[in-house]
């Protein structure tokens, strides 16, 4: 979904889900402008918004493919801001672990330090977020026709979560004080992967042979549909069509398998797509009980709103409730899917719009 320019992204003060960034639980009363971008390994979206009147109202929005550039400042560069210093807030969602304000991206090869950053642009401070923090932050900006209900449960006040596959796998907190919701970052995509039955250990240790440790975002992500699928190709000794040969020659792999999943047309994509889906489930279903989220599950990245109209439903709802005794709490927890792409990038500027000085 590209935003266009002069749309109108209405934040209420009382939004869908209440978000709260430090002790601050409603959008201040002061107008201005805010940078915000949201950095990924496959593309960077930046957006200059206007913050008035509680709304966020689009200037200039662009994306540019991340790795075609050698750092941030570039693309900012490139993004052409007249005037920067009359900016009043900026934010940054990034892909990868930060520390003191400085990231080296998980899934790119570049250094994003705030403090260079700063000094570049002449500016008295920049916000630097988990990517998966913002697009926590961005259900703030988003609506019901955003959301697509994966598993309906119970509407009980408590902790979330935010869990994205896509180019890795980011996964978020979402604590809750009783009024409003606290992001926060984890790297909980990078936990080790555990095999179920026999079938899933073969998947790990093809993995390990080729990656040395199996994290869930070695498996869910698009690298790892593709990894998936040559296992399932090679242990089927089904043969590829030449056309199917030469689709994944000339587009993305990830894409063609589960598009053609999707139309029902090869066994292997659609056997790669519902094994995507139930490691997806379990976990999400894993995430629930760590954090204990009865404020429900949400799954965002690139992968899901492409799949969710056609994926099995009953893969993903069977496989969640699979923890024995503490089936219950999972049947209280609701799981929907964000639709909406510039979730991240909404957030990152619901952020630099809660902090204008």
């Amino acid at each position: 979904m590209k935003m266009t320019a002069g749309l109108s992204f209405p934040i209420a003060h009382e939004p869908l889900i209440p978000l709260a960034v430090g002790s601050k639980k409603k959008l201040g009363h002061k107008d201005g402008h805010v940078l915000a971008g949201d950095v990924g390994g496959t593309k960077t979206n930046l957006a200059l918004f206007e913050f008035k009147n509680g709304h966020l109202l689009l200037v200039k929005q662009n994306s540019y493919k991340t790795k075609d550039y050698t750092s941030l400042l570039e693309i900012i560069k490139d993004f052409e801001i007249e005037e920067m210093t009359k900016i009043d807030s900026i934010c940054f969602g990034v892909a990868g672990p930060i520390t003191k304000g400085k990231v080296h991206g998980t899934n790119f090869p570049w250094v994003i330090d705030t403090e260079e950053l700063i000094k570049a642009l002449h500016l008295k401070s920049i916000f630097l977020i988990n990517d998966m923090q913002a697009n926590a932050y961005g259900l703030a900006a988003i609506d019901e026709k955003d959301l697509d209900p994966l598993k309906y449960g119970s509407k009980i006040e408590g902790n979330a979560v935010i869990i994205s596959p896509g180019t890795g796998l980011g996964e978020a907190g979402m604590y809750w004080d009783g009024s409003a919701y606290h992001p926060f970052a984890t790297e909980g995509g990078h936990c080790d992967f555990s095999p179920r039955n026999d079938f899933d250990f073969e998947i790990w240790k093809y993995f390990q042979q080729k990656y040395g440790h199996v994290s869930w975002e070695r498996l869910l992500s698009g690298q790892g549909i593709r990894d998936t699928y040559q296992l399932i190709r090679n242990v089927s000794g089904e043969k590829e069509t030449d056309d199917f040969k030469a689709k994944m020659a000339k587009e993305d792999p990830a894409a063609v398998i589960t598009k053609t999943a999707l139309e029902g047309s090869d066994i292997v994509c659609r056997e790669t797509l519902d094994l995507f889906v139930r490691f997806l489930a379990i976990e999400t279903a894993q995430l629930a009980l760590k954090f204990k989220a009865t404020g429900g599950i949400y799954i965002g990245g690139g992968i899901m709103p492409k799949i969710i109209k056609g994926m099995n439903r009953d893969v993903f709802t069977d496989n969640f409730m699979q923890s024995g005794r503490l089936n219950s709490l999972l049947q209280m927890v609701p799981v929907n899917v964000i639709l909406n792409d510039n979730t991240a990038l909404l957030g990152a500027a619901y952020y630099a719009a809660m902090l204008i000085d």
